[in-house]
């Protein structure tokens, strides 16, 4: 099997790394995440994982810039999301993010797509299986729908010991805006 791992961050990506690799399976990444706002989270996350591809010699595709919401007007985004409950605009996030990854697997010859997400305690776990079941149909592809949560602390272990960049919130201008770290987070920005 030939399977693309979208990648929201590199500390999510640890654990999963580790566990494909260890089983033989080949695989690449795919970096898409219109949902990380403002742009200087979405540059730290993204520099994040290009060293983290090079020091373990990982191929990771990464969108194009006019792909990406996330250089785009940050008032429009947030007009978009924020008209909705947590739930839904989640929904709305998993499904425009597992959609991207299905069509660039089909389009590059990859035998199945999945998400680091599916290793985030803090991420619906039984709503990505079932947009990931739907948008695998919609491009017919198999999702590889395999949880990974066990594996959560271990992996958020390695990125510190790796001293990876770990942010404080889920990436969307709303999970920062809702975060109890909002403070911390922007005194971190200005201090950098």
């Amino acid at each position: 099997m030939k399977l693309l791992l979208h990648v929201c961050c590199a500390p999510c990506l640890e654990y999963q790394f580790q566990v494909i690799k260890n089983e033989n399976i080949e695989f690449e990444g795919y970096f898409y995440n219109p949902n990380i706002q403002p742009d200087w989270e979405y540059i730290r996350r993204k520099k994040t994982l290009e060293y983290f591809a090079e020091k373990n010699s990982f191929l990771v595709h990464y969108s194009k810039p006019s792909e990406d919401i996330s250089l785009f007007n940050i008032l429009s985004f947030e007009n978009m999301w924020k008209n909705f409950e947590t739930e839904e605009r989640c929904m709305n996030c998993y499904r425009i993010r597992l959609d991207r990854t299905a069509k660039f697997a089909v389009e590059n010859g990859f035998d199945a797509f999945t998400s680091t997400l599916m290793g985030s305690i803090y991420q619906n776990f039984d709503l990505l299986c079932e947009i990931g079941n739907e948008i695998s149909i919609k491009y017919n592809i198999q999702f590889y729908a395999r949880d990974f949560r066990e594996g959560f602390r271990i992996g958020q272990t390695m990125a510190k010991e790796h001293g990876l960049y770990r942010q404080k919130y889920c990436g969307c201008i709303c999970s920062l805006d809702e975060s109890a770290l909002k403070g911390k987070i922007l005194a971190s920005v200005k201090r950098d």
